[in-house]
């Protein structure tokens, strides 16, 4: 599967948080800020496995289809990875 660089730059977005989550536990900020931020990047990090899992099913049953094969088995997978992700 091709990453591409929105992909990655939505890592060093939550990459970013996460070291603003470090820097306000040091400066002892108040919790719900720091739980604000730990939600917001685990929300980012959801919504990044959710459009890899289904960028990668489509290739999947893309190829599949070309093989003719069945693709039953690559959706029950990606929704066992999207349920596993929650």
């Amino acid at each position: 599967m091709d990453y591409d660089k929105k992909m990655i730059n939505r890592i060093n977005r939550i990459q970013g948080q996460l070291n603003g989550v470090i820097k306000m536990m040091e400066e002892e900020k108040d919790c719900r800020e720091v739980i604000t931020q730990l939600s917001a990047s685990k929300s980012s990090i959801q919504r990044l496995m959710g459009i890899i899992v289904s960028e990668n099913l489509i290739e999947c049953v893309k190829l599949a289809e070309e093989n003719n094969e069945s693709s039953q088995e690559l959706i029950n997978e990606a929704v066992d990875l999207l349920v596993k992700s929650k």
